[in-house]
């Protein structure tokens, strides 16, 4: 097990503890990772991302691209809210950019039949 630390900013940040549970997969990334808040017990959080091709493996965990929708979703909130700033609209820019590179990746490799297998 290994701890991230980049979140760490400011004294909400600290509180929070993430630890990556697994081994790097086939692919070389992680699947599991424990958010803890040693002053809150009640704020825990447990996150799988998918493990293996969804056609071998089936559907078993959440993708980045689903973080990023939340992520964004939040965002967008606050611009449109009292807490609208420029790094707000910056930060959502990139993350919509990040969501266009991973839609553009998958169609990518529905078109030459591999998405959702191992076949780079």
């Amino acid at each position: 097990m290994r701890t991230i630390t980049e979140h760490v900013v400011n004294p909400a940040n600290d509180q929070l503890k993430i630890t990556v549970v697994d081994e790097p997969g086939s692919g070389g990334a992680h699947h599991h990772y424990a958010i803890d808040c040693p002053s809150n017990e009640d704020v825990a959080v447990d996150i799988r991302f998918q493990n293996g091709p969804i056609n071998e493996a089936g559907v078993n965990g959440l993708t980045q691209e689903v973080l990023l929708a939340i992520v964004a979703d939040r965002l967008r909130s606050f611009q449109k809210g009292p807490f609208a700033c420029k790094a707000n609209a910056c930060a959502l820019t990139h993350i919509e950019e990040a969501q266009h590179w991973l839609q553009q990746r998958t169609l990518e490799r529905m078109r030459r039949g591999v998405e959702g297998t191992h076949t780079v």
